[in-house]
């Protein structure tokens, strides 16, 4: 995926906003190949917990129908963790098999380390790390 820097950092900010709860969200991407990611939509973990994240269904689904009707697709899930290194869970792994295609980011904030952004692709229980490529707009 494509990604602006402003975007990413957009993420990190919400990461650091909900700490130390995680935060949730998702990404709208022009369709193509690389998808590029054109805005941030984020979401409220009703959760509310350092631990996981949950989206309220119904939010989900109005947010993917905006997206789709701007022309675009949902591109990413994205989501913090805050105790752990940024890789999927095995939440994250049952979770992503009913969002076939759809990367996953996650944004680490654990071990007082600057925080960063990976994504990944979960199929079928496989992870792909995937390259965040930034882009200056």
């Amino acid at each position: 995926m494509l990604i602006a820097r402003a975007l990413l950092d957009e993420l990190i900010a919400h990461a650091r906003e909900e700490a130390p709860n995680e935060c949730c969200g998702v990404v709208a991407v022009q369709p193509g190949a690389p998808a590029r990611a054109v805005r941030v939509h984020r979401a409220v973990n009703t959760a509310a917990s350092p631990l996981r994240f949950e989206v309220d269904g119904q939010e989900l689904l109005r947010t993917i129908d905006a997206i789709e009707q701007h022309g675009c697709e949902l591109g990413a899930i994205y989501h913090s963790q805050t105790r752990t290194a940024p890789y999927p869970s095995q939440t994250d792994i049952n979770f992503a098999a009913n969002w076939p295609g759809v990367e996953w980011i996650i944004v680490g904030l654990a071990g007082g380390e600057a925080p960063h952004a990976r994504s990944y692709l979960i199929e079928g229980g496989e992870i792909e790390e995937v390259p965040l490529r930034e882009t200056a707009t």
